[in-house]
């Protein structure tokens, strides 16, 4: 008790919570650094102070919350490394707005090369060739790190908690998606509040590919994957040489983690200062508040979110896409799912599965509770299959053609009763056809690796003449599930579009093929 008055004197008003945050991991690692580039290395949780056990039950939570992989690494190895069927490690997995928290890394790059001479210089001055309109001096005044701390002030409307995502609608319709954000009116001074949006990472983007003639994407490559052995991943761009900075990023799990044991040895990799010093530090000390309706206490900067009751910060995708980094734990996790999640009860449970800085006896049950967990969330459990009518028979084969709709689907054929039952489709917007095989038997059926993923089908009659098919892009985000149901020799297709709005449309078979 002495001692905690004498630090607490010491300190002077500043927070113990804050120097755990920022000084314990960096202590721990300066002894024994362990790092990744090449392989990662994997011990038994006990081995770093943590429980199998209730390692355990995170597995099986994230079965029973659409994960489809959760990784946590401790001293600089991993300790859980689950995947969810048919989900497995090496599909790269769609990150979301996880990506924006990268391009503010690269930044990070840019500031320390001296590239970037300030965070403090002007957003405009980047765009000297654009005529730009509403611009007045509130606009001039947004810099690189008001655009960083999402408090640039700028009028947008993105849907974060709830709502129509209007903003994000029209800047896809636009013809110029940067002259879009540039145009926008002001709402707030820079720098006055907290408000999420997209356009502010893609402008940096922008702004990386002006300083350093190349995309975002390639100057990546070279500054931060290659240095930390991640093969160049897929990138999503928006224009030609014009990456997308706010998300389109996809990754392997144990790569991203690297992105996280990065940030976990403040921005030092083998030896090298790969960010400026201080840059994850203004992270753990982050003061904008983002006034989240589900968790008042969460702040942000530089395109993390901070969590100072749980001594974390994360980079957070939509539908739960997860690098959460405890810096007094000495703990990089990983999430990749297709639902959205509790990021207070992840936190809580992963700190919960904390019981020593140092080894742990040998735990038999544990261990094998948590080798169970891990059986059962890669084997994909089949679901229920209805009989086969003689439906099957008149529709397969057959190719419908759909008028314009929300489900973006311009054609689809179903070849159910031949040997290999398999499908051919045709998207809308952007035009692209696509086949692969379907599973008939409870099971997904995965075609070919693209770049955006795997897609797999299962599918199942209802009744003699409603026909479900369960769609999903593996290593994507989100479960699309479709209804058609056949009658007098027309389809309706059933299901929901990308704002969870029911759709109906109705189309004509165009011929046996």
């Amino acid at each position: 008790m002495h001692l905690r008055r004498l630090v607490m004197s010491i300190l002077s008003g500043l927070s113990v919570a804050a120097l755990l945050w920022t000084g314990a991991a960096r202590a721990e690692g300066a002894a024994d650094p362990v790092w990744p580039t090449r392989q990662w290395q994997t011990t038994t949780p006990e081995e770093q102070g943590m429980d199998s056990a209730a390692l355990a039950r995170l597995v099986n939570h994230g079965a029973a919350h659409s994960f489809d992989s959760l990784l946590i690494a401790r001293h600089g190895r991993i300790v859980l490394d689950a995947y969810y069927a048919p989900y497995t490690p090496e599909i790269p997995h769609l990150f979301n707005s996880v990506t924006k928290a990268v391009t503010g890394t690269l930044v990070a790059m840019l500031l320390k090369d001296k590239v970037l001479d300030s965070l403090d210089h002007r957003m405009v001055d980047f765009f000297g060739d654009r005529t730009i309109a509403n611009l007045d001096d509130r606009k001039r005044a947004i810099t690189i790190q008001t655009m960083l701390d999402m408090t640039s002030g700028m009028a947008w409307t993105e849907g974060v908690e709830g709502g129509r995502p209007d903003s994000l609608i029209e800047w896809g319709r636009s013809p110029d998606a940067i002259q879009f954000i540039l145009d926008r009116p002001m709402a707030k001074a820079p720098g006055e509040a907290f408000y999420y949006n997209t356009g502010n990472p893609q402008l940096l983007a922008a702004i990386i590919n002006k300083l350093t003639g190349v995309s975002a994407r390639d100057y990546a490559v070279t500054k931060l994957f290659r240095p930390l052995g991640i093969a160049a991943p897929y990138w999503h761009s928006i224009g030609p040489g014009l990456t997308q900075g706010g998300g389109g990023l996809l990754l392997a799990p144990r790569d991203a983690a690297k992105i996280g044991l990065l940030y976990l040895h403040d921005g030092e990799w083998e030896g090298q200062q790969l960010l400026p010093r201080g840059w994850v530090d203004r992270i753990s000390h982050a003061t904008a508040d983002m006034h989240a309706s589900f968790d008042p206490s969460l702040r942000y900067a530089n395109f993390f979110w901070v969590m100072p009751k749980q001594q974390a910060f994360m980079a957070v995708g939509d539908r739960c896409q997860l690098i959460m980094i405890f810096p007094a734990l000495d703990i990089v996790t990983v999430v990749t799912a297709r639902d959205y999640c509790s990021f207070g009860k992840m936190a809580d449970d992963i700190s919960g599965a904390v019981k020593s800085d140092t080894a742990l006896p040998v735990n038999s049950a544990g261990g094998n509770q948590l080798a169970a967990a891990l059986r059962d969330s890669a084997a994909e459990k089949p679901s229920a299959v209805g009989a086969v009518p003689e439906t099957a028979v008149a529709i397969s084969g057959k190719t419908w053609r759909f008028p314009a709709n929300g489900l973006n689907l311009r054609a689809l054929t179903l070849h159910l009763t031949d040997p290999s039952p398999h499908y051919e489709l045709e998207t809308a917007m952007p035009v692209t056809e696509l086949a692969g095989p379907i599973g008939l038997d409870g099971t997904y059926r995965l075609g070919q690796p693209t770049p955006l993923g795997v897609m797999a089908l299962k599918g199942t009659w209802q009744d003699g003449r409603t026909f479900a098919i369960d769609m999903r892009l593996v290593g994507g985000d989100t479960d699309r599930k479709w209804l058609l149901s056949f009658e007098s020799g027309k389809a309706r297709l059933s299901g929901k579009d990308r704002f969870g709005h029911d759709v109906q449309v109705d189309a004509e078979a165009q011929g046996a093929q």
